[in-house]
């Protein structure tokens, strides 16, 4: 199993005059540590479930490319890109910004989105949740055309590309990974099943189920279920001095026997850096043979 650090907060000690060089320590120690993927939110303002909406955040892209320059390894995406948040020719040509200036470390996460707070807050439409689901298809169209260099145009019901030229082209071939976020199981998993190399579940009691739902799209889509890697979001609260690190130990084992191939999630007080010296010790050569 593999392990990924998620960092949904950039409120550090320091406040903001000392965050890069506390995102810098955090990225170089999680490369170093083993850490296999190392991502952020793509949200405008913080969400709910962390802080209130003035709480510090920073744009995805922007801090994807300041973390590509501190690591050497980890491979860099959004958990998850709201499809809505960017054209996606510009999205396409971002991921390939990232994949080249990383070394051909870049993914794509992306999903329906589903904050409205922070859309609206800056500007951005938000259309019905099945508008919303049409614009990702047409949006993972659009990346895997323009990642395998054809620039002949796009003709879409959303979107009309003239030329989707993508110069340089990306260093993975045919185009950096696709992750899609998200359970939804009459629209989300059939994407996963019909386009992406891997998905992101929530770890709830039902995940079983979600599985075996998107086993039934790979069926209907003639794809292989095995070769779609399945991530699980996980907080990897090991505590302060490693006490809890049987019990996120107990936890992977019971996600990589329902055939879960990685986690990507927080890590509690991040920024204190000895958390990840736990898990990079304790949990990651552990589960690094399941």
């Amino acid at each position: 199993m593999q392990i990924g650090l998620q960092i949904p907060d950039f409120t550090n000690p320091g406040g903001p005059g000392q965050l890069a060089a506390d995102l810098a320590r955090v990225a170089r120690s999680a490369d170093e540590l083993g850490f296999r993927y190392l991502a952020v939110m793509d949200h405008f303002f913080q969400i709910q479930v962390i802080g209130p909406p003035e709480r510090e955040m920073l744009e995805a892209y922007t801090t994807l490319g300041f973390l590509a320059a501190q690591t050497t390894r980890v491979e860099l995406l959004t958990v998850m890109t709201g499809v809505i948040y960017r054209y996606p020719g510009l999205l396409a040509k971002a991921v390939t910004t990232l994949d080249v200036l990383s070394a051909g470390r870049a993914w794509l996460g992306i999903g329906a989105a589903w904050n409205e707070e922070d859309s609206r807050g800056l500007g951005i439409p938000v259309p019905p949740v099945a508008e919303r689901f049409a614009r990702l298809e047409e949006a993972l169209r659009i990346y895997q055309q323009m990642g395998r260099g054809d620039d002949r145009p796009f003709d879409g019901g959303y979107h009309h590309l003239a030329r989707p030229l993508n110069s340089p082209p990306p260093l993975r071939s045919p185009y950096p990974p696709i992750m899609i976020g998200g359970g939804g199981e009459k629209k989300t998993l059939r994407l996963v099943a019909k386009y992406a190399d891997a998905c992101n579940l929530f770890a709830t009691p039902d995940v079983e189920h979600k599985l075996d739902v998107l086993r039934g799209h790979c069926k209907r889509e003639g794809r292989d279920y095995d070769e779609i890697l399945k991530t699980a979001y996980y907080v990897l609260d090991v505590g302060a001095k490693g006490e809890k690190v049987d019990a996120v130990l107990a936890d992977l084992r019971r996600l990589a026997d329902l055939g879960f191939g990685a986690t990507i999630g927080a890590v509690p007080n991040v920024y204190d850096i000895t958390p990840l010296e736990t898990i990079g010790r304790e949990v990651i050569p552990a589960v690094s043979s399941w």
